[in-house]
């Protein structure tokens, strides 16, 4: 079985192909630590538990992202590092930048002066609100798939606009009460760190809703449906999507871009 790696050395790039037929290799994981071992220890990539809890080992293989230590190797694959990251050497990427949209999303916990309990405990409904969200592990799988990223490296990306969505489900970080006469009022998503204005540029107008975040996800999070959610309450708000106003449905019409003609008949 033979492995081709996409290598990037001393400023080059460049495929390399290695034999790991006579290796013991149960996951792709196991056959880069095997070629390390046995063939090129030059070969370098991230790793971290092997069990598919931290996400450290994210790459694409055949064009699509996988974690190294889940994935089983087959005959002719091609490994290579995640998209948008700056690349260290080989596989190993820098996740700082694209990491650092979660700074973006993160408010701070509201406290409830009807309350002595400073932070009271979520109740088992309340909880499975945001269960899921929870279970990101950072691997970036999601941002690297993503297409917007291509056009537009200032998108905050899949994961931060989960995390978002997850922060907004959150009782501990969101009030009814309202913030400020002047801005849009939310049922949920009024708090002292607007969450919803964080996410309106660079956000989830941006996003095609392709799917392709939630394709790759190895947690079977569904960033598509979390940004889905927050258009909605976004628009509940009284926010707007910046795209209809760039938009033509065609013309001759009433003024309103819907290209309905009323002398063309019926």
């Amino acid at each position: 079985m033979k492995l081709t790696v996409r290598r990037h050395q001393e400023g080059k790039s460049y495929d390399e192909s290695f034999d790991v037929a006579s290796l013991k290799v149960t996951t792709l994981l196991a056959a880069l630590y095997e070629i390390k071992a046995k063939v090129d220890e030059t070969l370098t990539f991230d790793a971290g538990c092997r069990s598919g809890v931290c996400g450290a080992c994210a790459v694409r293989v055949n064009g699509r992202e996988t974690l190294a230590c889940s994935y089983t190797p087959q005959d002719g694959d091609r490994v290579e590092p995640l998209n948008y990251h700056p690349v260290q050497r080989d596989l190993r990427v820098d996740k700082a930048k694209a990491q650092e949209t979660l700074k973006k999303v993160l408010p701070r916990p509201i406290q409830n002066p009807k309350s002595k309990i400073q932070n009271p405990p979520l109740s088992p409904k309340e909880e499975a609100l945001f269960r899921l969200q929870t279970d990101c592990i950072l691997c970036d799988s999601c941002y690297s798939a993503c297409p917007v990223l291509a056009v537009n490296p200032d998108f905050l990306g899949p994961f931060a606009l989960t995390r978002a969505w997850r922060y907004a489900t959150d009782p501990r970080y969101t009030t009814d009460e309202p913030q400020s006469d002047s801005k849009p009022k939310s049922s949920i998503l009024n708090s002292p760190f607007s969450i919803l204005d964080a996410v309106q540029t660079n956000g989830i107008w941006d996003c095609t809703l392709c799917g392709e975040c939630t394709a790759v996800c190895p947690q079977h999070i569904d960033p598509k449906s979390d940004i889905m959610q927050l258009r909605g309450e976004s628009l509940k708000a009284g926010y707007n999507d910046p795209n209809l106003s760039t938009q033509s449905f065609g013309a001759p019409d009433f003024g309103g871009g819907f290209g309905f003609d009323p002398n063309a008949g019926f």
